[in-house]
């Protein structure tokens, strides 16, 4: 019989709740720990799905598993990251936007013998982007709208003047340069910017367009990569959770479909 793989889910808002609901029963893989910042509420969130685990504070999270899944807040994120990366676990990490801000990570985790995996489900084209990274790449451009509402009360924006209303009968530009300015401007929207950086050549050469576009289902990403090897042009139409329009509703199958693949006997993609 299979053992199943444990691991300890770190943060329990909109995406953490996703992946526990559908893993409450599941055959393969099992929730060890819930990590936390309000841990009261955590616990009753999960109560209420069925779901009966300890519920503890991000620094433990290496004493209850060594696959630490990382969906915590912004904020939040180096907390979460820091004490699984020294405790030498493998983490799966979707918070990528915040990565961008916290690379001496990858240092840490050279030393501790950690592996950061950035959950890549919600870009495609990263394995013929690593591919052709191994000759010329060229450029590499990503054009995301976004939907209005979900870039309210965000400060570019607002110290912009930005008007967002405009946003919902047409698209409207907010943003245009690399992937670093990106990151610091939109750390919560841009995850697949600074994924798409890491798997090809880098924040300062990886250029974004940012629109926000009230006419679409959800995050619609355009990617362009022109190398010695390859061009790339395509098109990929996101759509948002039941929970909140802030998060696309791949984003936790893309957990869940990482966390498989630490024990198939199969493994599709470079």
């Amino acid at each position: 019989m299979n053992r199943k793989t444990p691991f300890v889910l770190c943060g329990f808002g909109n995406v953490g709740l996703q992946i526990a609901r559908h893993l409450v029963d599941d055959a393969q893989l099992q929730i060890a720990a819930i990590s936390a910042r309000d841990l009261d509420a955590a616990a009753a969130r999960a109560r209420s799905i069925g779901l009966d685990v300890p519920v503890i504070a991000a620094r433990d999270a290496p004493q209850y598993a060594d696959v630490v899944v990382e969906c915590a807040t912004y904020d939040a994120f180096r907390d979460v990251m820091e004490p699984a990366v020294r405790g030498g676990c493998h983490i799966i990490a979707i918070s990528v936007g915040a990565f961008a801000l916290h690379l001496d990570l990858i240092d840490l985790a050279q030393d501790s013998g950690a592996t950061i995996h950035i959950a890549s489900g919600t870009m495609p084209g990263l394995d013929l982007l690593r591919a052709a990274r191994e000759q010329v790449v060229d450029e590499v451009r990503l054009e995301t709208h976004l939907l209005p509402r979900s870039l309210h009360n965000e400060p570019y924006v607002d110290e912009r003047g930005i008007d967002l209303a405009v946003a919902e009968r047409e698209p409207v530009l907010i943003f245009d340069g690399t992937a670093r300015e990106a990151a610091a401007h939109f750390p919560r929207h841009i995850n697949v910017v600074v994924s798409l950086s890491l798997a090809g050549i880098g924040l300062d050469r990886t250029r974004v367009r940012i629109y926000a576009n009230g006419r679409l289902p959800g995050a619609r990403h355009r990617l362009s990569i022109d190398a010695a090897a390859v061009e790339l042009r395509l098109d990929s139409q996101n759509f948002p959770s039941a929970e909140t329009n802030k998060t696309s509703r791949i984003v936790a199958l893309s957990v869940i479909a990482a966390l498989r693949e630490l024990r198939s006997p199969l493994r599709v993609g470079s």
